[in-house]
């Protein structure tokens, strides 16, 4: 006597919906892997261009102490623009051993400087006018060179605006700035939000 025995047979194969349920996935995740590597070289890209732009053109400073009180604080963020022309009574960035210092303009080469006990400012024999200054911020200061003190060639005499505290070119530790010290000028303040605007 024979018996039919049922057996379960086992599909080796899968069926189409899987085949493109595991299609759909496998690309999906090709698209995710190359959008993926094109943001993050988008992003590396706009990096360098931003870290290049801001080396080469507009270097971005946080102030240190209070020599150019009131008109930049401690901890204020400026930006500076290379390669503008300079005018009296900008503010200028330059570097000192291996330091950047933050400064007004005074005087250009040739001009003459001198600076009364009360620190009124004369260049060449006129009456500086300081209205970026306040009362208590106007100091002969530290001040060892001899007066009238005439500006050397190729070199921008610059003080800060907190006179009392301020070492800058009336001292023969910094001295006048020369053109390749020179940062940029200063333009605008991102920081604080509060004060953001043109300087």
């Amino acid at each position: 006597m024979t018996t039919n025995e049922n057996t379960n047979e086992v599909n080796a194969f899968p069926d189409i919906p899987m085949i493109e349920a595991e299609l759909k996935r496998v690309l999906y995740l090709k698209r995710f892997s190359r959008i993926l590597r094109s943001t993050v070289a988008i992003l590396i890209t706009v990096a360098a261009v931003a870290v290049l732009v801001a080396t080469l053109f507009l270097p971005v400073l946080r102030i240190f102490g209070t020599s150019m009180t009131p008109t930049l604080t401690e901890d204020d963020i400026v930006v500076s623009i290379k390669g503008v022309d300079l005018k009296q009574g900008d503010i200028l960035s330059f570097y000192y051993n291996n330091r950047i210092l933050v400064k007004r303009v005074i005087a250009f080469p040739g001009d003459w400087v001198d600076i009364d006990d009360a620190g009124n400012l004369y260049v060449n024999g006129e009456l500086l006018d300081e209205p970026y200054l306040s009362e208590n911020s106007k100091a002969r200061g530290e001040c060892d060179i001899n007066l009238p003190y005439q500006v050397p060639d190729g070199r921008i005499f610059v003080c800060g605006d907190h006179r009392a505290t301020s070492v800058d070119s009336r001292s023969t530790t910094v001295g006048c700035v020369a053109e390749e010290q020179i940062v940029g000028k200063i333009v605008y303040r991102v920081w604080p939000i509060k004060r953001f605007g043109s300087i």
